[in-house]
């Protein structure tokens, strides 16, 4: 993003309001729907050359599954009272 596009971003208030519609938006959504986590993952250190793989994983569905999988593996672990293994 260049400079003047960030400065041009601070300086107006849509951001503030887009932000406060997606809080109520996701409030909504965990009031009538399955509930939801949003979950900000870093590119490693060491792996910048693959910047363009690392953001493609936001829409791939097999990494999705993938996801989906360790986190039911993670919650029957906490709800047997056990640690996962590393």
């Amino acid at each position: 993003m260049e400079l003047t596009k960030i400065k041009k971003w601070f300086k107006s208030g849509k951001p503030k309001n887009e932000r406060k519609y997606e809080e109520e938006k996701r409030e909504f959504e965990m009031a009538i729907g399955k509930p939801f986590i949003i979950v900000r993952i870093e590119m490693p250190e060491s792996f910048e050359d693959l910047r363009t793989e690392f953001l493609s994983l936001e829409k791939d569905e097999r990494f999705l599954e993938e996801v989906k999988d360790l986190i039911k593996k993670r919650l029957v672990y906490q709800k047997k009272g056990t640690i996962p293994p590393s």
